[in-house]
């Protein structure tokens, strides 16, 4: 059944963020303990709200405790792939869907922790536009960025859930990720975009939304932390503590979004400037990180059984050129004790 939009989560998100993020490391004197080290981090896209658990792992001394230090650098999701496999970066954060056709390409990476438990890709339209569920996309136009990435195939998954194929729709390229403005001046009737960013848009318009998410479909990966084989081997153990440490700031943060949004603001000042949209959007972010009827105990959990689902979907969609096991694509490393 598709969901609509909070009011709570009614704000619009920041304009593109013109900063690049420099993380701090260990105050002056301090240096990684022994069997540590310095571990560099991409986080995807632009800084923002949306890294809040990692800004404020930084800024409150979480790393440092766990003898890390700790660089950030910001990439998109295809680049990250490619930088963690290379060992160019030792971390980084890329949706689950990319890691499968990656690894059966021949690229040395794992994903090792969860950090979007519940799917953040969705299908949005104009409550008005009649569309309720996914058969209701056929022979509609359809917004997307273009046939790559997790958008792609979260709606090849939401379109073969009602018996469609991309076939069956016209799908229109907005390589500028301007397919959201296209719902709102009717050029399309549907397109995919983020939970708490495209549909939020839309209603601040002044406009009801409708949203399809694909985890009622499919229990998609989402987004989480992708290393490579040779970091992995290298580093074993501050990866483990990383993991440890960041989701340690998600549960924080979970309990007072306030923390994140003031870590934010440090590490980008300019989300300052309005305050009650950026908390709006964290909110919304915090509601991804658990999976469906979750909570803070399930952050960073690994669905095997979702992990298997999504890798036999996307063989049938011909996006796996080569076999791949779960033991090659997925690991769960210094999992906290309960």
């Amino acid at each position: 059944m598709p969901s609509r939009i909070h009011a709570r989560h009614l704000a619009a998100i920041a304009a593109a963020l013109a900063l690049a993020l420099v993380a701090c490391g260990p105050p002056s004197g301090a240096s990684p303990s022994a069997g540590r080290g310095t571990l560099k981090v991409g986080l995807g896209f632009l800084p923002s709200v949306q890294f809040a658990q990692f800004y404020l792992a930084q800024q409150a001394g979480y790393y440092r405790e766990a003898g890390l230090e700790v660089t950030f650098e910001n990439k998109i999701d295809p680049d990250l792939v490619t930088l963690v496999g290379q060992g160019a970066l030792d971390i980084g954060v890329a949706d689950g869907t990319s890691v499968v056709p990656a690894v059966s390409q021949g690229i040395p990476i794992k994903y090792i922790t969860t950090i979007y438990g519940t799917y953040p890709s969705i299908v949005f339209a104009k409550a008005s536009s009649g569309i309720a569920s996914a058969a209701d996309l056929e022979g509609k136009k359809i917004g997307i960025p273009g046939k790559y990435g997790s958008s792609w195939i979260m709606l090849q998954a939401l379109l073969s859930s009602a018996g469609l194929s991309p076939d069956d729709v016209t799908i229109v390229a907005y390589p500028d990720f301007g397919q959201g403005v296209a719902v709102q001046a009717d050029a399309v009737d549907a397109a995919t975009g983020f939970a708490n960013n495209e549909p939020v848009q839309l209603e601040l318009s002044g406009t009801e939304a409708v949203v399809l998410h694909v985890d009622d479909i499919v229990p998609l990966p989402g987004p989480g932390l992708i290393v490579g084989q040779t970091a992995l081997e290298a580093k074993h153990d501050a990866i483990a503590e990383f993991r440890n440490a960041t989701l340690r700031a998600m549960q924080v943060i979970a309990a007072d979004p306030s923390r994140g949004l003031e870590a934010a603001i440090v590490a980008v000042p300019e989300l300052a400037s309005d305050r009650p949209t950026q908390l709006a959007i964290l909110e919304a972010t915090i509601a991804t990180w658990a999976p469906p009827g979750g909570g803070p105990d399930d952050y960073g959990a690994i669905d095997q059984a979702g992990w298997q689902a999504t890798v036999d979907l996307l063989v049938t969609l011909g996006l796996v050129p080569n076999p791949v096991s779960l033991d090659r694509l997925v690991e769960e490393i210094g999992v906290m004790p309960a």
